[in-house]
């Protein structure tokens, strides 16, 4: 009789891991698209960081304001595209007023990074990522002009 009943028991039971399963995928997956988009901003913000460090020593370098400022674009560009970082609409902004010997020069990087591809997620289609960066101009350093 309880052989019986056990068996009852575990045929009623057939097929609800496949509706567990049914049920609980799409929220794995979403789960799943939101870590890559937290990975993606993640590692999309070191690498702006970093472009906006190189941009800012590659200005401190130059020999004047508008070298720095040509100097830290070109930097910036190719060190995003380096890391494969694609930039929607990429802006460097450098500040060289204070660009004398013993003064400073500061950079910012802002990068719009896309999340287009990561569908269902209602994020927004891009993210602007910034990074500022301030380097020292050597004291002992002669400037043109």
């Amino acid at each position: 009789m309880r052989a019986a009943r056990r068996a009852q028991r575990r045929a009623d039971e057939r097929g609800s891991v496949t509706a567990e399963l049914v049920i609980l995928a799409p929220l794995l997956v979403l789960m799943l698209l939101f870590v890559v988009a937290l990975g993606r901003l993640a590692g999309a913000r070191i690498d702006v960081d970093g472009a906006a460090a190189q941009a800012a020593r590659a200005a401190s370098i130059a020999r004047d304001p508008g070298s720095a400022t040509a100097a830290a674009e070109e930097t910036a560009a190719s060190a995003l595209a380096g890391q494969g970082v694609t930039c929607g609409d990429l802006s460097v902004s450098v500040g060289t007023s204070n660009f004398v010997p013993g003064g400073s020069v500061s950079v910012t990087v802002a990068c719009s990074v896309s999340l287009a591809d990561l569908v269902g997620l209602r994020l927004p289609s891009t993210e602007t990522l910034s990074a500022t960066a301030v380097e020292p101009v050597d004291l002992y350093r002669s400037l043109s002009g």
